[in-house]
């Protein structure tokens, strides 16, 4: 059975942080890059970061720095640690693998976590 299950988004003022996490399929977690992706209103989902099963790290210009993603072998969970965040940093973070997972002939996602960077 397949498992991503993102937890973590919430309302947040600018500058202030966020961990997110998610709970992944022990058979997917262990032999894949793990990675979050965003989803912005009326735009594609964009892979930002990604952490390899040997720990080497990834990520688009516009969160290094500010994001840090982790990999918890033990409880085959991966996490996101935003800090500093920014009004564009608001949107639906799902967690999966690079590249994303196919069951049958489409992509599987989970429901993802809603984050809101606002006053």
């Amino acid at each position: 059975q397949v498992q991503l299950v993102e937890s973590g988004g919430q309302l947040v003022q600018p500058g202030g942080s966020l961990r997110l996490s998610c709970v992944v399929s022990e058979n997917i977690f262990r032999s894949n890059t793990m990675a979050w992706y965003r989803q912005i209103p009326g735009k594609a989902r964009d892979r930002i970061a990604q952490i390899t099963t040997g720990s080497i790290r990834r990520y688009v210009d516009s969160v290094a720095g500010r994001f840090t993603i982790s990999r918890d072998d033990a409880r085959n969970s991966v996490h996101l640690q935003m800090d500093n965040l920014k009004h564009e940093d608001t949107g639906v973070y799902f967690c999966n693998t690079v590249p994303p997972l196919i069951t049958g002939s489409r992509e599987y996602w989970g429901h993802g976590t809603q984050v809101t960077v606002s006053w």
